[in-house]
């Protein structure tokens, strides 16, 4: 039986882990231009503008939605989603002090 090691290792790395996932699909960042275009949109009008099945953009904005990255609501037969501005602060903030702690770590020895 196979074993996840995920929790072996920080929450911080954990949740970092996590964003860099859920943004690693083209279709994905085509999802969130859309999305900052329009401010909100309904899962159809992204249907419209991008060459995928309407299953297949629920899916990765159920993805997204996962994530954080972006928030629905649910009104009858159409879903509203729009970009969740505060976690892609705290993604860029993380990812930002990563490459910093890298960085420095990199200038104090390297190969």
């Amino acid at each position: 039986m196979a074993f996840h090691k995920k929790e072996e290792f920080g929450k911080r790395e954990q949740e970092l882990a996590e964003f860099a996932k859920a943004l690693s699909h083209p279709a994905r960042i085509a999802i969130l231009k859309v999305l900052a275009q329009k401010n909100e949109c309904i899962c159809g009008d992204i249907v419209e503008v991008l060459p995928l099945a309407q299953s297949t953009v629920s899916q990765h904005l159920k993805e997204l939605k996962n994530a954080g990255l972006i928030d629905g609501s649910v009104d009858g037969p159409r879903s509203c989603y729009c970009i969740n501005w505060k976690a892609f602060e705290k993604f860029n903030n993380d990812i930002n002090n990563l490459f910093i702690k890298l960085k420095e770590r990199n200038e104090k020895a390297c190969c």
